[in-house]
């Protein structure tokens, strides 16, 4: 049995660690203090830290997503069962970023990963066949207008792309905001897995 409630994996971008994500769960334990929050690194080495896939220019290479699968479920199917949740999914969030969003998104869309809630900071979703396992998973896709790394229609396709699959989709685009985890969007963040999942705890 967890000691905790609900679990956040967080996934940090290309070239960063875990750890640089844990500020963030910091600034939320007041507000979700049934929550367990860890980041692991990334299981491939970069020149300044770690990568869930090689870029190389070809970010939006659907092929290279495909291929780091594997390593993916790897490292998060490692970190769920070391923190007890291997039998309860549903009370585990993916809180992504980045090169970190992209991979979460692919792992709910693809249907392989079937979580509570699914939170995107400034991602894309990968092209590819989306499956309808995973739409019980509610979606919060957040992302900077000001963006010159990963524009945000990206984001803007990935919600209509998801919602046309059936997922439950909350996008929200940030006038002034780059290529970063503004206050305002971890507010939002905060906000929609509080509301997530206090509505699953009522059901």
């Amino acid at each position: 049995m967890a000691p905790y409630e609900h679990l956040v994996i967080f996934f940090h971008g290309i070239g960063a660690s875990g750890s640089q994500l844990m500020p963030l769960a910091s600034s939320w334990r007041s507000s979700l203090a049934d929550f367990r929050f860890i980041a692991p690194d990334a299981p491939f080495h970069h020149a300044r830290g770690h990568q869930w896939f090689s870029v190389d220019g070809l970010q939006l290479q659907p092929d290279r997503i495909r291929e780091v699968r594997k390593a993916f479920d790897g490292t998060v199917g490692q970190a769920i069962a070391t923190e007890g949740f291997d039998l309860a999914h549903e009370r585990v969030a993916f809180v992504g970023v980045s090169q970190g969003a992209i991979v979460a998104l692919d792992a709910v869309a693809s249907g392989r990963w079937q979580i509570g809630a699914l939170v995107a900071f400034a991602g894309l979703l990968p092209s590819g066949p989306i499956s309808s396992r995973g739409r019980e998973t509610p979606v919060l896709l957040v992302h900077g207008e000001a963006d010159q790394t990963i524009p945000a229609f990206a984001s803007t396709m990935a919600a209509a792309q998801l919602g046309a699959a059936g997922f439950g989709v909350e996008l929200d685009v940030q006038p002034g905001v780059g290529h970063t985890i503004s206050p305002e969007g971890a507010q939002k963040a905060l906000t929609f897995l509080r509301k997530t999942f206090m509505a699953k705890a009522v059901k």
